[in-house]
């Protein structure tokens, strides 16, 4: 396991959930899996919890794309009343966050209601960067 800090804003509230796994399309199943388990445990419908699910899939797409191979991809789960974030890491040579023209980010955009990219210098040695992905699905309000 190569991983040398980031993510972690304080391990947060009794209701985070932290998984790391190593940064490989085959965890993507393991991720979507996990998302809509959250979000069914906190009560969102069936459409947002499909689109949470692609959204989150789209967004691990993303970052494992751009990991150093042989590294971890740390993802946090957010639950708070009216919605639940999503924030992902990997480390990787990129000193670019992902493009937000990318047919793959529009994706994204249209299913999550809010989502941001950004890269931040590895702290630790120097090596490398953290790529950074987060995104917000609010519950649907009844009419």
């Amino acid at each position: 396991m190569t991983e040398t800090e980031p993510p972690s804003h304080d391990v947060g509230a009794q209701d985070d959930i932290e998984l790391r796994l190593g940064a490989s399309l085959v965890h993507l199943p393991i991720i979507r899996s996990v998302a809509a388990n959250i979000a069914i445990r906190a009560d969102f419908d069936l459409d947002a919890i499909a689109d949470l699910r692609l959204a989150v899939d789209e967004a691990c797409s993303t970052l494992i794309t751009r990991a150093v191979p042989g590294t971890t991809m740390v993802c946090r789960f957010t639950i708070d009343d009216d919605e639940l974030r999503f924030s992902g890491a990997v480390t990787s040579a990129d000193h670019e966050a992902p493009s937000t023209a990318s047919f793959g980010w529009r994706v994204l955009t249209t299913l999550a209601d809010s989502a941001d990219s950004w890269v931040e210098p590895a702290k630790q040695d120097g090596q490398g960067n953290w790529v950074h992905v987060e995104l917000a699905k609010r519950k649907p309000t009844l009419t």
